[in-house]
């Protein structure tokens, strides 16, 4: 009964559907039926909605592409799939940074609040925006990617290492090094801690 389970559990796994779709490349299917969201979510967050779907789509090609070269010891293919994601992204990092520029640079919108609470928390973020867009244009890349990794992307410190394949140290050192810039800018505030501290 126990063996039954963890094959189950293996053919459950995305290494397994990596694996199988060598053969039968329908199956590489359920690894875009699992993560395109959060791929989404994460791409949309880092270069505005004009090149997500470009993004998205091209990080599922060039892992269908590289399933072969794919490490079967690895169940869980999102952080695989989140490194290709910012690989493709770093070939728009020019837009990327130009996004963060404008939406610095954005006028105050006006905003009908339906209640008091929202009122006051949509100014606050609204306040917010313009320098947190600012803080993470002037990051290096190498140093936003892991920010943006871990607190948009939701991924652990070694997913993270997983995905832009460096090791966790250097995570942890990147991430810190961000997040005293960004909080420096911010005026001592950190918007992106609140996601490491649910971890």
């Amino acid at each position: 009964m126990l063996v039954d389970q963890r094959i189950v559990a293996e053919q459950e796994s995305d290494a397994w559907y990596v694996e199988a779709s060598l053969v039968d490349h329908s199956l590489f299917t359920v690894l875009y039926d699992r993560h395109a969201a959060a791929l989404y979510r994460y791409a949309h967050g880092r270069v505005g909605a004009d090149v997500v779907d470009d993004l998205v789509s091209e990080t599922f090609l060039v892992a269908f592409r590289r399933r072969h070269r794919y490490d079967v010891s690895r169940p869980d293919a999102r952080p695989w799939l989140f490194g290709i994601l910012t690989k493709e992204i770093s070939h728009y990092r020019r837009r990327e940074r130009a996004h963060y520029r404008a939406m610095a640079r954005c006028g105050p919108v006006d905003v009908v609040p339906d209640s008091a609470e929202q009122a006051v928390a949509g100014a606050a973020a609204h306040a917010l925006r313009a320098p947190l867009a600012r803080a993470l244009a002037d990051l290096p890349a190498r140093d936003r990617d892991v920010l943006l990794l871990i607190a948009w992307g939701g991924l652990s410190y070694e997913e993270t290492a997983q995905a832009i394949g460096i090791p966790v140290g250097t995570v942890r050192s990147r991430l810190n090094r961000a997040r005293r810039k960004v909080s420096s800018a911010l005026g001592g505030d950190d918007p992106t801690r609140a996601v490491e501290e649910t971890m």
